[in-house]
């Protein structure tokens, strides 16, 4: 009985650090960005212009001085991975790997690539017709991917965004969440369903066009985890989509007329 007692204390204590764990990561990584998502559109739907006349920066100038605004965009990237290095830290384990234990190793890099590129191509065609949809309903702000001036380090910074982005969110809303929810014996459903839905409510702030479009996103790339067990295809697959947009914007929006 007192053994009993005893591993149901411990169980108790176990699931209550899983989800203290859950609720940390995503305090200071997605669930911030969520909470200031849901602001945001709440305050573009409570303007007087229509949501599509509005717009949602992804990547802004910080200052107008050239090598002040440089500085706190490599800060802003390099302390947006923090989050992702305690999410690794909390999954690790003696004798066990946390980048290998989701997939986010260098262990098979060309079937990885191969499989991101795929991925980026599935996703990335229908994400432009849900875009254009979601304008001419009015459920989508104009999506401005880069605001930043024009230098040197320009597209630098704007790859390194890209990629800041792709591991940021991959790590932590797939490999990370879905791993600690299947620790707490969450059902698979609700296990991807949460991912996706988290993933959606941070980019709120674009409307909530491209917030559903996120979450089905979401919905493919939790599948692809929970398959193969690697995060690694996913993070390849959102920075080319990333890089695509930002860098593409940012070469070609006066070339297209873009705002």
């Amino acid at each position: 009985m007192v053994s009993q007692a005893a591993d149901e204390a411990s169980t108790g204590r176990s699931r209550r650090r899983l989800t203290a764990e859950i609720w940390i990561v995503l305090g200071l990584s997605l669930g911030q960005s969520a909470v200031y998502a849901v602001v945001s559109l709440v305050a573009k739907l409570t303007e007087d212009e229509e949501l599509r006349d509005q717009t949602a920066t992804l990547n802004a100038s910080q200052s107008t001085r050239e090598y002040l605004d440089l500085t706190y965009q490599v800060l802003s990237i390099a302390f947006a991975f923090v989050p992702v290095v305690l999410a690794l830290f909390l999954l690790s384990a003696p004798g066990r790997s946390a980048v290998r234990a989701i997939g986010f190793d260098l262990g098979r890099p060309w079937r990885d690539l191969a499989a991101g590129a795929g991925l980026a191509t599935v996703v990335g065609l229908p994400g432009i017709g849900v875009y254009l949809l979601g304008r001419e309903l009015n459920l989508t702000a104009t999506v401005v991917p880069s605001a930043l001036n024009e230098y040197w380090w320009t597209v630098p910074i704007l790859v390194l965004s890209a990629l800041q982005n792709a591991v940021v969110e991959e790590v932590v809303a797939v490999g990370f969440l879905m791993t600690r929810l299947r620790q707490l014996n969450w059902q698979l459903p609700m296990i991807i369903a949460t991912s996706a839905v988290l993933r959606g409510s941070y980019h709120l702030y674009q409307g909530f066009g491209m917030a559903i479009g996120n979450a089905v996103m979401g919905v493919l790339f939790g599948w692809w985890f929970h398959r193969t067990g690697r995060v690694m295809p996913l993070v390849v697959a959102h920075t080319v989509l990333d890089i695509v947009s930002f860098v593409g914007y940012a070469l070609f929006k006066d070339v297209l007329g873009l705002p």
